[in-house]
């Protein structure tokens, strides 16, 4: 007979502990413990060993199988995957409370019409769902409904069905009878997805787990769980803004460094097939305080607009503020300007925002930064058809940047004229070009060039 004992479990990462403590040893986290219930098989006396199930091959005996993916009706998705979704793949979708990942899994599950398609929600009721496929006007026969939270029931509807493609909605309100705690604990979770993941490989059945996250931004559950799956999927973006970013964390079958971007309407998530035009403002009067970076997200190259404000400290401190851009690296520039360029910033408040809501980490922007922040403090215009892309070190230097024939050739389809780079980029011609390449080893070099 089976004996049962009671263990704390970390929330956070998984960690056991026979009692409860209030910060994890393992994660450093603050009461993430949670007592849970387990069943202790007694263990026999004997153990026989018996060769069963799959036998060990070599190379040469082992088959060789095409996964053929089949393509989704959002080409976005289709580009972070690698060209679309592998039969029997298991996929992560994480993302904030409200960012539209249910959203973006119905209307995908709609836009399959030659597939079938299995939509389980355990947040949500069939009504609700009914609800928001009428707001996006999208209607497939070949997908199914099903409300439910218990993953026996859940395994047995899609043997039943044997649809292509699983979306579990969310893997947090799956449960499974085995184990004797709350539906979202590290077990329940881990156990699961263990379930799923085994149904289907066996089967070949593509499956979607959206997942939910913590409020450090990370994927709620055990660590583990994101080693268990194929593809790890994060949707981010700013509640307040329109746009969306799907990004790749991790893909067995495709590239990660591929991103989407999504424009979020009362009728659903619309492609934005060329994000340099959506983000960079339409006014063409020269106004102080902006600078265009020619960045690139993933493999996909971005002009973006960078908006600086700097004025005198109202109050003692001096204020350093940043939407979308990371504000060490802020400091950490304003700090160059101060030692190797001369200006004397210290008394002065910055404000820094990157248009459109979007967040960028691509160093090659400093260049960009810096001289929106100058065309403030000087209140001297930079002349739109200008942009920039270089890394700025911190004895004031312009580092070499990567991918910068895709950097040019972007901003040479969008109009712009001169984009300024750095000197240790070379390797590629400029004869053919007709957009006006300017290297510059340090940002004093820049400075003179753009504001005389």
């Amino acid at each position: 007979m089976a004996q049962t004992k009671s263990i704390f479990i970390c929330q956070n990462c998984g960690t056991q502990s026979p009692k409860w403590l209030g910060k994890c040893t393992a994660c450093g986290e603050w009461n993430t413990f949670v007592e849970e219930v387990v069943n202790k098989k007694q263990s026999k006396s004997k153990l026989a060993i018996q060769i069963s199930g799959n036998q060990a091959l070599t190379l040469e005996n082992i088959k060789a199988v095409k996964n053929n993916r089949f393509s989704v009706g959002i080409n976005e998705f289709n580009r972070v995957l690698g060209g679309g979704i592998v039969p029997g793949s298991l996929i992560l979708l994480g993302g904030d409370p409200g960012i539209g990942k249910s959203t973006l899994a119905l209307q995908l599950a709609l836009g399959l019409t030659d597939k079938k398609i299995l939509y389980t929600s355990g947040e949500e009721s069939l009504q609700q769902i009914k609800l928001r496929a009428e707001r996006l006007n999208g209607n497939n026969n070949n997908c199914l409904f099903l409300n439910e939270t218990s993953l026996e029931n859940l395994i047995a509807h899609t043997d039943q069905q044997r649809p292509d493609l699983l979306i579990v909605d969310s893997i947090q309100t799956i449960s499974t009878e085995n184990i004797e705690s709350s539906p979202g604990s590290v077990s329940q979770v881990r156990e699961c997805t263990a379930a799923i993941l085994k149904f289907a490989k066996k089967n070949d059945i593509a499956v979607i787990l959206i997942g939910h996250i913590t409020k450090e931004g990370s994927l709620a559950g055990p660590k583990i769980l994101e080693h268990m799956v194929d593809t790890v999927l994060q949707f981010e973006g700013d509640t307040n803004y329109m746009y969306r970013i799907l990004r790749s964390n991790k893909n067995r079958f495709g590239s990660t460094n591929e991103l989407g971007i999504f424009e979020m309407r009362s009728n659903g998530l619309r492609e934005i097939t060329n994000p340099s035009e959506q983000l960079i403002s339409k006014v063409n009067n020269d106004v102080s305080g902006t600078a265009i970076a020619a960045t690139v997200e993933g493999a996909r190259p971005i002009l973006i607009e960078i908006q600086a404000l700097v004025s005198s400290a109202a109050y003692g401190t001096p204020q350093r503020s940043s939407t979308g851009f990371d504000l060490r690296r802020l400091n950490m520039l304003l700090a160059v300007l101060e030692k190797r360029a001369g200006f004397k910033l210290i008394t002065k408040d910055v404000f820094l925002n990157i248009a459109g809501g979007i967040k960028i980490s691509d160093p090659a922007s400093d260049l960009a930064v810096i001289c929106s922040i100058l065309s403030s403090n000087l209140d001297i215009a930079i002349n739109h058809k200008n942009c920039f892309a270089g890394e700025v070190g911190l004895t004031g230097e312009i580092r070499a940047v990567s991918r910068i024939e895709q950097r040019i050739s972007e901003a040479e389809k969008l109009g712009f004229t001169k984009i300024f780079i750095p000197q240790l980029n070379k390797g590629f011609d400029t004869s053919k070009l007709k957009i006006e390449v300017v290297k510059a080893n340090r940002v004093e070099e820049v400075f003179r060039k753009i504001f005389n």
